[in-house]
Order: structure tokens, then sequence, then C-alpha cells
């Protein structure tokens, strides 16, 4: 299994591949993965981006004759010519790529288009051109599909990962892709016999700041209040601000409270989970929160206030989000 088979392919046997999607990290990762795939070692790799390199440099590494070199794989990135933004002065150079991708079964060496754009121009004939004559590859993910295709993409690279462990990658990421990419590649270099385990995992990848604030509301919910304490004055020692604590502490409050709303509105945890967009951990968390939803409005309205008037100058010193932890 390869890597870009986890994700909508529309011609897999196509060599010729584009992948469209705003996630630049993902996309880089999947592109370098296709790099290195057997069916390609023998071919000379070439990173062009067409916004540093230009136009006329991909055009000339795209006709260079391959009669006596070898085949190439060109990594095409930024493609701006499918964009809508794209100069008139460059009109020559995309009339060239028009005829060069009209003509793609003429061409040995094989192309990869890393379009990290929030969208083409569809209406372009360059674009229509592209779309037809590439694999095209949507490497969009939905916050409720991270786990899957976390799972998916250390299983296709050859390791091997419990529920438990893979779990906590997630959290300790923030459930972020572009961060679980990173901590896995961290993960690769530490693991024995391609096994990443919950040892490895706490070793090696560190609680992130939205986690380690998270806690603090989590343990204060719970009524543990010095340990919430504790926890509060560890992240103002470490430099946190106290409007990015408050901030975190609304958007947690929140969650439960929308979270708890549509639950007693007989929605289910899965259905909850595509509705907000978060990963199921985070529901299954604020589900199981004891207070009701009075109490969490609330505490949610007291957050608001206490943000407003600290931007406003009301608060010079962090006190009053001690009293916010123990009024919980």
């Amino acid at each position: 299994m390869t890597l870009l088979s986890l994700f909508k392919n529309t011609a897999s046997n196509n060599p010729q591949t584009i992948l469209v999607g705003e996630d630049s990290f993902l996309n880089d990762y999947l592109s370098r993965s296709l790099m290195h795939e057997e069916r390609f070692s023998s071919y000379e790799k070439v990173i062009i981006d067409c916004e540093t390199d230009g136009l006329d440099n991909l055009i000339a590494d795209i006709t260079e004759s391959s009669l006596f070199s070898q085949k190439k794989m060109i990594i095409v990135k930024n493609p701006f010519f499918l964009t809508a933004k794209v100069p008139k002065k460059y009109q020559k150079q995309v009339n060239q790529l028009q005829q060069i991708f009209t003509n793609m079964d003429q061409l040995d060496d094989v192309l990869v288009l890393v379009a990290s754009y929030e969208k083409l121009d569809r209406r372009k004939k360059l674009t229509k051109t592209v779309l037809k004559q590439f694999n095209v590859i949507e490497t969009k993910v939905k916050t409720y599909e991270i786990s899957k295709i976390t799972k998916s993409l250390i299983t296709a690279e050859g390791y091997q990962i419990s529920k438990s462990a893979l779990q906590l990658l997630l959290e300790r990421s923030d459930q972020i892709l572009d961060t679980i990419l990173s901590n896995f590649n961290k993960l690769k270099v530490a693991a024995v016999d391609q096994k990443i385990t919950e040892t490895l995992i706490k070793q090696n990848v560190d609680l992130s700041f939205a986690q380690n604030v998270f806690a603090i509301l989590e343990t204060a919910l719970k009524h543990h209040y010095r340990e919430a304490l504790d926890r509060l004055d560890n992240q103002l020692r470490e430099g946190s601000s106290p409007i990015q604590l408050l901030a975190v502490f609304e958007n947690q409050l929140e969650l439960i409270l929308v979270a708890k709303i549509l639950k007693s509105r007989g929605r289910s945890e899965p259905e909850i989970v595509r509705e907000l967009a978060v990963h199921p951990y985070r529901i299954k968390l604020a589900l199981n929160n004891n207070l009701e939803i009075t109490q969490l409005a609330s505490l949610l309205k007291e957050a608001i206030r206490l943000d407003y008037n600290y931007k406003n100058g009301q608060y010079r010193e962090d006190n009053f989000l001690k009293l916010f932890i123990l009024s919980v």
C-alpha cells in the first residue's frame, strides 16, 4: 500500500500526479513518500518551486530531451498557473504548459504537482487539462477522519501502533495532522522494531500547550483545586499569558457546553463529532463531564467577562485567573 492510496484518486494507474489540498505540510509529506517509492528508484529527482524558480525553468526541465539521460521525477511546488492569480506576463509560458499537458502521453518523465491552495481556478483551460491528464489526489482530511488517516499512514509506512498509543499521539499533537506527522517523524527515529508504544511517545513527545491548559480546567472541574492551581502556576512561570490561558479555557468550556446541548437534543456521539468537526476523544471527554448545562453556560459567561476586563486593563496581575479556577 502506498500513502497516496489512502486518499481519493481519480486515476491511480497514472503516474502523472497532482496533490490538491490546503495542507502544504501533508502535501510535502506525501510527495516525499512518492519520491521514495520503489518504482521510481531509478529516476532522477528534480524539485522546482514555480514561485522562486519561475516557469521558464519548469518548462526547460520538462522539455529537456531524455534520450541519452536518466528519466526524471519532477516535483512541482506552488503551481500558481492553476490559480486565478496569474500575471499576464506569464501568458507565453501558460500557453507552452497547455501544449505540454495536452500531450502528456509523449512525456517520459513523471510530474508531481503539489497544489497546496484553498482552491484551483477550474474554469481555466489549463487547469481543466491538468485535471483530465493527471491522477488527481484530494488530500483534504476532515477532523473526525484524522485518527483513521493517522493509523493508516503509520501502518502503510510499516510501523505498528496500538489503539492506546495512537490515542496518546493524537492527544499530544492536539489532533492536528501536521503536528502528528512531525511527531511521528521523531518517533520513527527512536522506535525499536518499528513499534510505536505509549512509553516511546511519553519519552519523545511533550504535552502540547493546549493539552497542559486543558488539564488545568479538567482538574478544576473535578474539584482538584490544589492540582489545578499548581498547573496554572507552572504555565504562568513558563511564560504563558493570562489572555492565552483564558482563550483555551473559553474554547474548552464552549465545546463541552455545545456538545451537551446537542446531546440533550437527541444527537448521538458520532453525530456530534461530525457536526462540530472535532476529534471523537474530545467529544467523549466533554460528554463525560458532570456539570449541568446551566453551570457550564455561567462559567463560559464569566470567562468571557474576565477576558473583556483583562483586555480593557481592569486586571494588572494574574490572581483573577486563580479566583476563576477556584470558582469552577
